[in-house]
């Protein structure tokens, strides 16, 4: 399935919060016409009204992609309207965190061609990382399609199965939310050590933001960049060696609070 095919039979969206909105934003900047896609969500936004998109209109018959998007709560809601379209030419992707594809295929049926995405919210501004994984219905053609679609909001990977899922929930999902507070922890020990708080805080979100940034486009690993700004006795590594504590510090510290997403992204499974 290549592009056209989807511009021709269409595209369903089905939910435009926050993630469907900034793959929406990214679709229609890389040429695919609103008029190829269908939006399904009971609350559309004044940026969704003025998009052009075919807004709770009756589906095609036969679509290129149908795009699932809602919160899973809404999900036994939202998705048993779809279920015509299953076991047939349409592929079902999906970017609901904690829905299996075990739970897509009871409510469509075995035979339909589904893959499984984890992005994350950097997607909003075109830097995020999605994580795609697909049944035994969804071929080589299914795989490159949902990697085209995603690849619109940031990177695209592909895991060896889903059972690795949870672990990238766990570190990429919801990953962007450890480092907003770090941002935030961060700031506040600057303030702690007099600063005021508005420097502190754009120092913390400049420094994080700028360390990302280089440890992406460098080509040393982040390992190489970390010793590359510890001077031996200086004051790096005073903090460092806080930081680097393995009974209190982040080793230890980050592997629990990984664990324990991962843990919650089992149980939200089941």
């Amino acid at each position: 399935m290549d592009m056209s095919e989807v511009r021709d039979r269409g595209l369903v969206l089905l939910g435009c919060g926050k993630m469907g909105s900034a793959m929406l934003a990214g679709w229609l900047k890389d040429g695919l016409p609103a008029t190829s896609v269908w939006v399904i969500d009971p609350y559309p936004s004044d940026w969704l009204n003025a998009q052009g998109a075919h807004l709770n209109e009756d589906l095609p018959a036969e679509p290129a992609i149908v795009l699932v998007a809602v919160k899973p709560q809404m999900m036994q809601d939202a998705l048993p309207g779809l279920g015509a379209l299953g076991s047939g030419a349409t592929l079902f992707v999906s970017v609901a965190a904690g829905t299996t594809i075990a739970t897509y295929e009871r409510m469509l049926g075995a035979a339909t061609p589904i893959v499984r995405a984890m992005p994350n919210t950097p997607a909003a501004i075109g830097r995020g990382i999605t994580a795609i994984v697909g049944n035994d219905h969804a071929g080589e053609g299914h795989l490159m399609t949902a990697e085209g679609l995603l690849s619109a909001v940031g990177q695209v990977v592909r895991l060896d199965g889903e059972d690795q899922m949870d672990a990238v929930t766990a570190v990429s999902g919801s990953g962007p939310a450890y480092v907003f507070h770090l941002i935030e922890t961060l700031a506040s020990a600057g303030e702690a050590e007099g600063l005021p708080a508005e420097l502190a805080l754009r120092l913390a979100r400049a420094t994080v933001a700028g360390a990302g940034a280089l440890a992406e486009a460098a080509e040393e690993g982040p390992g190489q960049l970390r010793v590359n700004v510890t001077s031996p006795g200086g004051t790096t590594a005073a903090a460092l060696g806080v930081l680097m504590d393995e009974a209190r510090g982040f080793p230890a510290l980050m592997k629990e609070a990984v664990h324990a997403a991962a843990e919650r992204g089992r149980e939200l499974g089941r």
